[in-house]
């Protein structure tokens, strides 16, 4: 039975419990996070919980066998007990399968005759919808694909997770925060306690927190539109654009990636200018090691007025999206992005 993640929280919330899941996908943080959600929903606040939850790795030889043994023991002095097996790859090739066709016959008489106390939990590392094995866990239990989020998921979940702990913060700079930290859940939730505990009393988080606290791990991902920009390659600055808004960006955090990009041009400018030592710049920029000579080549053959005239440029389109102007929506935020990006290639 395949379950959404939100179907999956719904039924946790209802104390609709399944006696087996298989937790997979490319989104490992939110996959753990969602396997140690049911085993509190099933153990609630079990004083012996520690007793009634067993973690067994398919790295080990007779990993399944113990953990399926695991299963049928009764929970000590509990409605329930909790075991958890990590490490299960079902691979496209079968070279690097933990979950075997061997296993095929014992799984298959615990699946069909599953423990009423126990809830048993298959957290898969890779998983090829493909193989055999992969369809009997599929087929008899409970489901749930954690995919990596897109840019407007992200952000999302970001504010959530930042205003449920009582904090406030505007949309351009959750946009701003969430562009810095990219798509890794984990890092952003590190983060997001980072920030939050800085903003202690007032629990505001401005832009300037963000900025100066938080390091960069993706402001440089579309460091090939702003290179395209500035050689005034039409063609290729076009196609880059094209790529990154059809995979998904959201066209608020894509500008706001862009600014990003054109500030840290202009800052590294001025330090070098100002007599700063190559690896100072990149440090005080936090530039990532295999970007630094292309960043810095590149500030240092860009005018500042240029940089300044796309600044100005960018803002105006941060007001027009916002207010809709040229036409709402989806569609209307991209084209404003389109136009801001033909005139800067003509800066």
């Amino acid at each position: 039975m395949n379950l959404t993640r939100e179907q999956l929280w719904k039924n946790l919330k209802q104390g609709e419990i399944a006696p087996v899941y298989l937790l997979f996908g490319n989104e490992p943080f939110l996959r753990d996070r969602a396997a140690a959600t049911i085993a509190t929903h099933a153990l609630g606040e079990s004083a012996v919980r520690e007793f009634n939850e067993t973690t067994v790795s398919l790295t080990n030889s007779d990993g399944l066998a113990s953990a399926l043994a695991s299963a049928m023991q009764l929970p000590m002095m509990a409605e329930r007990r909790v075991v958890r097996i990590t490490d299960v790859r079902v691979s496209a090739t079968g070279t690097r399968d933990t979950l075997k066709e061997d296993h095929e016959a014992m799984l298959v008489k615990y699946l069909e005759r599953p423990s009423e106390s126990t809830v048993l939990i298959f957290v898969a590392d890779e998983i090829d919808k493909r193989r055999r094995m992969t369809k009997l866990l599929l087929d008899r239990a409970a489901s749930i694909e954690f995919s990596r989020l897109d840019d407007a998921d992200l952000a999302n979940w970001a504010r959530r997770e930042i205003t449920n702990d009582g904090f406030d913060i505007d949309e351009r700079t959750l946009a701003y925060f969430v562009s810095l930290v990219g798509d890794d859940l984990q890092r952003l939730t590190t983060e997001i306690k980072k920030i939050t505990t800085a903003a202690l009393p007032d629990r505001i988080i401005t832009t300037d927190l963000v900025e100066s606290l938080v390091p960069s791990s993706r402001i440089l991902s579309n460091f090939d539109l702003a290179d395209h920009l500035f050689a005034a390659d039409k063609s290729r600055t076009f196609e880059t654009l094209k790529k990154i808004l059809d995979d998904g960006a959201e066209p608020l955090m894509l500008l706001g990636l862009i600014a990003t990009n054109f500030r840290r041009l202009l800052k590294a400018k001025a330090l070098m200018e100002s007599g700063a030592d190559r690896r100072d710049v990149a440090r005080t920029l936090g530039l990532p090691y295999r970007k630094q000579e292309e960043f810095l080549a590149l500030a240092r053959r860009t005018d500042a007025r240029r940089l300044m005239d796309a600044l100005g440029r960018i803002a105006k389109t941060d007001v027009a999206i916002k207010t809709s102007r040229g036409g709402g929506g989806p569609n209307g935020a991209r084209l404003q992005i389109e136009l801001l990006v033909a005139e800067l290639v003509r800066v």
